[in-house]
């Protein structure tokens, strides 16, 4: 079967597409003497090993940045905790507070900044790498769909992390205010960030459910239809997952996860009516995984008593 020099077979193209005299070169050097991008097992292991060390070296240089920001940054992370009134007796001075119980706790949190600011600052650099090991064995359209969804992921976990980053102080405050009477709460250092990194990943995370409906959607698994039967079930399930993931009871932290998390479901629903309306248009809605021109080529599209009379004439 005959390959072009983007990796696909003239059956798996797109209609219309043509690709430029040397695309596929120049996107992926080598491509047209090897067009499958096929590799022996230890080319593999060798590029992996390169890769990784490349990573290895943009995480340090992050690190090591982070170690000398380190300062700026605990402030950062303990704002939300400052903005809060502070546990009665828990400290002689004035100011907010955390506490180590550790000889080694001062030392492994500067260690655990600096490596997650590290991670941040690098993240071009070892996102790039991955992505550079898997795209060679990806078709065009799948390398396509992988873009969007990394587009779409990164800023949706972003902004759920901006808003778990101002629901913070009201959760700490009602857990602080569950503290009994002539009780001192001595909050340490790991339990705050232990906190912190919960309610990113929570918030993070949630904002990701408008990503997975359309996932789905486009695998043909949900329908609008389905969805739309299914709409009040899905809401209120938002709701109570916020009412449960916030530690705090007010609605306005609830309330603060939820109304985003059902916007963005609305978005992903409309996605969804227009995608089907168009794979309707195409035919293709009714047998998932087969092209208008496969169904019309066996006859999908016609009555069954057309069909018997034999395939239909070119």
């Amino acid at each position: 079967m005959a390959i072009d020099a983007d990796g696909l077979s003239p059956d798996e193209l797109e209609p219309g597409y043509r690709p430029e005299p040397g695309a596929g070169a120049a996107l992926m050097p080598g491509r047209r003497a090897n067009p499958e991008a096929r590799m022996p097992l230890m080319e593999h292991i060798r590029e992996l090993r390169d890769r990784i060390v490349k990573i290895a070296i943009a995480l340090l240089i992050g690190a090591i940045i982070g170690w000398l920001v380190y300062a700026r940054v605990w402030a950062f992370i303990q704002e939300p905790y400052c903005r809060i009134k502070q546990p009665a007796g828990a400290y002689g001075g004035k100011g907010c507070h955390l506490y180590v119980n550790g000889l080694f706790d001062a030392l492994f949190l500067k260690l655990q900044i600096s490596i997650g600011v590290g991670v941040i600052l690098s993240s071009p650099v070892w996102l790039y790498q991955l992505w550079a090991f898997i795209a060679p064995g990806l078709y065009r359209r799948e390398r396509r769909w992988a873009y969007y969804f990394v587009g779409a992921a990164v800023p949706l976990f972003a902004i759920g992390g901006t808003i778990a980053y101002f629901a913070m102080s009201r959760g700490i405050r009602f857990l602080l205010g569950l503290v009994p009477h002539n009780v001192v709460a001595l909050i340490t250092i790991n339990t705050y960030l232990s906190y912190a990194f919960a309610m990113l990943l929570i918030f993070g995370l949630a904002f990701e459910l408008p990503l997975v409906v359309v996932l789905l959607n486009l695998a043909g698994v949900l329908t609008h239809a389905r969805f739309r039967k299914w709409r009040r079930v899905i809401i209120f399930l938002v709701f109570a997952f916020a009412a449960v993931a916030t530690p705090s009871p007010d609605p306005i932290s609830m309330l603060l996860l939820a109304v985003p998390c059902v916007l963005l479901v609305e978005l992903a629903e409309i996605f969804a009516y227009v995608h089907d309306r168009r794979q309707a248009r195409l035919g293709s809605l009714q047998f998932p995984g087969l092209t208008a021109e496969e169904v019309r080529q066996y006859g999908l599209d016609r009555p069954l008593d057309d069909r018997e009379a034999g395939p239909p004439r070119s």
